[in-house]
């Protein structure tokens, strides 16, 4: 691996570059709150090594919209629900914008109009 390769990984969002204090800090929160949204299934930090919990950037964009929910009185469990069907419905759109683009068919709004 070149020192090219890995400074690349720096801006892989699935790349586990975060440890646990160093996500927790940054998130504003606690270690106990990341351990939290793991053990409910939120997010599954990769493990190193020597076991310790690393966090990718993607992980901690999930983390950041749990701890909103939190902050504004949601339950965590509650919170993390949320937080999954969020992302499943991004990702569904992102699939049917890929498909309506790949097939040359209108969009439900595009659709509306011609009719």
């Amino acid at each position: 691996m070149t020192a090219d390769d890995s400074f690349g990984r720096l801006y892989d969002d699935d790349y586990p570059a975060y440890t646990m204090g160093r996500a927790a800090a940054m998130l504003g929160t606690t270690q106990g709150f990341l351990r939290a949204i793991g053990e409910v299934g939120l997010i599954t930090p990769l493990r190193s090594a020597g076991g310790h919990r690393r966090y990718s950037r993607y992980q901690l964009r999930i983390a950041a919209r749990a701890r909103e929910l939190v902050d504004q009185g949601t339950p965590i469990e509650s919170a993390c629900r949320i937080v999954i069907l969020e992302d499943q419905l991004e990702e569904a759109q992102r699939v049917n914008a890929e498909y309506r683009r790949a097939t040359g068919s209108a969009g439900p709004a595009d659709a509306t109009a011609a009719a």
